[in-house]
């Protein structure tokens, strides 16, 4: 049988140094700022594994014929990839599209690397046969791997090696017959506090002499020497479910994590000391691509959450038939069916690599520049259609349970399709998902997970298809010239 959840907060239990609120937390599965998330999380893995997905959600791993989620799947046709999209579509549903790093983003990563392990083979076939191996323990685990690929900001006017201290991002420290020992920070951790490992990576350019910045490696998250520094959780602050449906149950967290002298085996070690190859490993191979790929499936149902939402709100006030709002709704379910066309387009214009499928580069980067611009103004236009209603509501579920309170919440909250109860319900949904500070963070989350979009704004410049359509233009100029036009001119009748 495949994972299921109780293994997976099983094997959180492992000793890792998390520090919230000025505590160090002994077991993340029961502490009031990560419990509830991480039973969300296990729910993922007991939902592969009930009888009726299992076939749906998972395959045979080719190391021992054992039951696997699909996410590690690398697919070979394109009838492949569309199951194993189905099967990664069908777990973000169980949160809605709102655990943006689950298990599934980073196994897409993998993928994407293990379909270019060429790229290791000709760089040192070690490091190559380290990644075959790594990739088959995480998959034939079904381990959850999240990663953190981002420098700490620093001074962002100067150089890595610039910030006035030499480990303010992971660096290496020194090397030997075992390993590599790292020092320094990386984020954005988000997901590590319920995940089992970590992959580290370096993606940023640098400068000559910066080459000990260039590591890509993985650890499991109890490593010796690995700190999780945690944001506030929205979980532990939410009053009750009734009061934040989401943020008490799917806040995933995100962390800075500081490696204080980590040993890295060898095994684990996939690049070192050559910027070209970390970078490789997304943008060579499709390792960038197939993350990606992975976060508009997830995307693509958030957007149908967040349209259901509007609709609800709009049928809660009573004006879903106003023509101005029916333009409004249509033209976010315009928006919503973009997402999933995006998604299906990725699919049939997918790269051969190998023998292996990918989207193309260029087809992802630009789901993400339109998708980075999309999503705040879906939020904006919730907020436009639900006006001072989202804010207008009781302090919490506690209300309901004062008679006196409850009476005037009858007295207030109007509405033509639901009950008082039902109208505040349905609110504190949109604004949870919109305008708490949960759904605030989301908006930030969308808008730059993917890098900024001025950054994915380039990359689709440079992986775009211009001697096509330049050449159609330069054809076009091609097929007259001055002199045929003014030759023309004197046989006009």
């Amino acid at each position: 049988m495949p994972k299921n959840g109780t293994q997976h907060l099983d094997s959180l239990r492992d000793g890792r140094e998390i520090f919230i609120n000025g505590e160090s937390v002994d077991d993340v599965t029961t502490h009031p700022a990560f419990r509830n998330s991480t039973r969300s999380m296990a729910s993922l893995y007991d939902f592969q594994a009930a009888a009726e997905n299992l076939e749906h959600m998972t395959f045979e791993s080719p190391s021992n014929g054992a039951r696997v989620n699909r996410q590690w799947q690398l697919p070979t046709t394109y009838e492949e990839m569309v199951t194993r999209r189905q099967a990664i579509e069908a777990w973000n549903e169980v949160h809605y599209g709102f655990m943006g790093r689950g298990p599934d983003h980073v196994a897409s990563t993998l993928c994407g690397f293990m379909m270019g392990v060429d790229l290791l083979e000709a760089y040192d076939p070690k490091r190559a046969d380290a990644l075959r191996d790594y990739f088959a323990f995480v998959r034939d685990n079904d381990h959850y791997v999240t990663y953190v690929i981002v420098n700490p900001q620093g001074d962002r006017s100067k150089a890595t090696s610039d910030q006035g201290d030499e480990f303010h991002t992971v660096a290496v420290v020194d090397e030997d017959s075992q390993g590599i020992t790292v020092k320094g920070a990386k984020m954005l951790g988000t997901g590590t506090v319920m995940s089992n490992e970590v992959l580290v990576a370096s993606l940023l350019p640098l400068k000559e002499g910066e080459e000990n910045y260039a590591v890509t490696f993985a650890v499991p998250m109890n490593a010796k020497g690995l700190k999780q520094i945690c944001r506030r959780s929205y979980e532990e602050s939410a009053t009750s479910v009734f009061d934040n449906p989401l943020s008490s149950r799917f806040d995933e967290n995100d962390a800075i994590l500081y490696f204080d002298e980590v040993k890295v085996p060898w095994e684990r070690i996939f690049a070192l000391r050559d910027p070209q190859v970390c970078r490789g490993l997304f943008h060579t191979a499709p390792g960038h691509a197939m993350q990606n790929y992975q976060s508009m499936i997830r995307l693509m149902v958030k957007m149908r959450f967040l349209v259901g939402i509007a609709r609800m709100v709009a049928e809660t006030t009573g004006v879903v038939n106003f023509p101005q709002v029916r333009e409004k709704l249509g033209q976010l379910t315009a928006e919503a069916q973009m997402i999933e066309s995006l998604v299906c387009g990725m699919e049939v214009s997918a790269r051969r690599v190998g023998p292996y499928l990918a989207p193309t580069r260029n087809a992802v980067i630009s789901a993400l520049v339109l998708a980075q611009q999309l999503y705040p103004n879906v939020i904006t236009t919730i907020r436009e259609l639900a006006g001072g209603g989202l804010i207008m509501l009781p302090s919490s579920v506690r209300d309901f349970a004062n008679p006196e309170i409850a009476d005037l919440i009858h007295k207030t909250q109007k509405s033509s399709v639901y009950s008082p109860e039902d109208r505040v319900k349905a609110f504190k949904l949109a604004w949870d998902a919109i305008g708490s500070e949960f759904g605030s963070r989301h908006t930030t989350y969308e808008m730059f997970y993917a890098a900024p979009n001025f950054m994915n704004q380039t990359m689709a410049f440079d992986s775009y298809d211009w001697p096509r359509a330049t050449g159609m233009v330069e054809r076009m100029l091609a097929s007259y010239d001055l002199e045929e036009s003014l030759s023309d001119l004197n046989t006009v009748p």
